[in-house]
């Protein structure tokens, strides 16, 4: 499956924006939809899942309670995020894999990443 992620932007400190994820089929039930971002000069790090079969969320203590993963409909992914910080600032990747993991290199799919900068 091909994935491609849209709807970062700029946006101020204590902003919202949802970003969506879009696949080029409709996502299997086995599969899991995971968020990982990367800042500029940092490793690749885990932001969320959610496991389409069972909607199981997990989610990165750094955004725990302000952002939501959700489906939008068979082939598309949500993450939600609200109370924005700059240290948010990062270029946001969506995947898919089969194993709820928060490790990168367990996801197959890839999509290119949006990218998102919070001001202060």
């Amino acid at each position: 499956v091909q994935l491609q992620a849209s709807g970062g932007g700029l946006v101020q400190t204590g902003g919202s924006l949802r970003l969506s994820c879009a696949a080029s089929r409709r996502i299997y039930s086995s599969y899991v939809m995971g968020w990982f971002r990367q800042a500029p000069g940092k490793e690749r790090e885990f932001v969320g899942f959610l496991r389409w079969n069972t909607g199981r969320t997990n989610y990165a203590d750094s955004v725990k309670g302000r952002v939501t993963i959700s489906k939008a409909n068979a082939d598309t992914v949500y993450l939600q995020m609200s109370s924005l910080k700059p240290e948010d600032t990062a270029v946001y990747y969506c995947a898919a894999g089969v194993h709820a993991s928060t490790t990168a290199r367990d996801f197959t799919n890839w999509g290119k990443g949006t990218l998102v900068t919070v001001s202060s």
